[in-house]
């Protein structure tokens, strides 16, 4: 597969420069970082706006961001001037989250948080076509690189957040094993033909990795661990890491055979040694 990007650890967001540089100068298509609020992590857009600004060809991807937790018009302009100033690398991941302790600081109501999201979009695609907010506010610049705004994928597992896809993406990334994953991916492409959009949606799949000695395996299992608490499952995110060349190979070969257009090697172990161990690996 041409396209395979990296998932950053969240970890340590000073290392990050060091990763984003080697996956630069190696054959990776994206960086990914990941979005919660009540956590440790790096805010993303802050985060890879740096790191864009480090870099020089590779993209930079929210995976995915928490969009409901953020005033509407502020991310339409933070991800357009994002967009601009990267030159059109980035690549917008959004989704609704899970955590009730993230919705609580933000004061948004988490049953009506897929309805929100639907709104945001709705105001961001016309502010990033150069259209008004809305009751004679706006237009709100600066025009993002891409016109009508940067690619946009979703995340999700329901119907719903499927068919968001169709009606306000460009495509759709998927957080599943390749065992269940090309439902999903089938469902995607269905309600992108019932809505009548040209080409097909762009489908970016997902694992966790860890690969080298033992100690880089068992921190990246200890962070997932830690991260995965709030599922009540933990054990069985872990149990999904993927370690040795051959089952990372695998699981791509079998990405692509299911369609996807890109895979994310997601890490949770913080030595950046690994992006050049997974550059072997492909």
């Amino acid at each position: 597969m041409k396209n395979v990007g990296i998932g950053l650890p969240i970890g340590d967001p000073t290392t990050l420069l060091t990763w984003a540089q080697r996956a630069d100068a190696g054959p990776f298509s994206t960086l990914g970082l990941l979005d919660r609020l009540v956590y440790d992590n790096p805010e993303p857009l802050v985060a890879l706006a740096i790191l864009a600004g480090a870099t020089s060809r590779i993209r930079v991807q929210t995976e995915v961001l928490l969009a409901p937790l953020r005033d509407t018009a502020l991310l339409a302009k933070q991800a357009a001037t994002l967009d601009q100033m990267s030159g059109g690398r980035l690549v917008l991941g959004l989704g609704i989250g899970g955590r009730d302790d993230d919705h609580q600081v933000t004061g948004i109501d988490k049953r009506t948080r897929g309805r929100r999201l639907d709104e945001q979009m709705a105001v961001m695609r016309r502010l990033w076509s150069g259209g008004p907010y809305g009751d004679g506010v706006g237009p709100i610049g600066p025009a993002p690189a891409r016109p009508g705004g940067p690619e946009v994928l979703f995340g999700g597992f329901k119907p719903v957040a499927l068919e968001r896809v169709a009606r306000w993406g460009d495509g759709f990334l998927a957080a599943a094993a390749p065992s269940w994953a090309g439902g999903l991916f089938d469902t995607v492409r269905t309600f992108w033909k019932e809505h009548g959009r040209d080409g097909e949606p762009r489908i970016v799949a997902q694992v966790n990795v860890a690969i080298g000695p033992q100690d880089v395996i068992d921190d990246a299992q200890a962070n997932m661990h830690a991260y995965y608490t709030f599922t009540g499952t933990p054990d069985r995110m872990v149990a999904g890491l993927l370690t040795t060349p051959t089952e990372i190979r695998d699981a791509i070969a079998h990405f692509a055979d299911l369609g996807a257009d890109e895979v994310m090697l997601y890490c949770y172990g913080l030595d950046p040694n690994q992006v050049d161990r997974l550059a072997d690996v492909l």
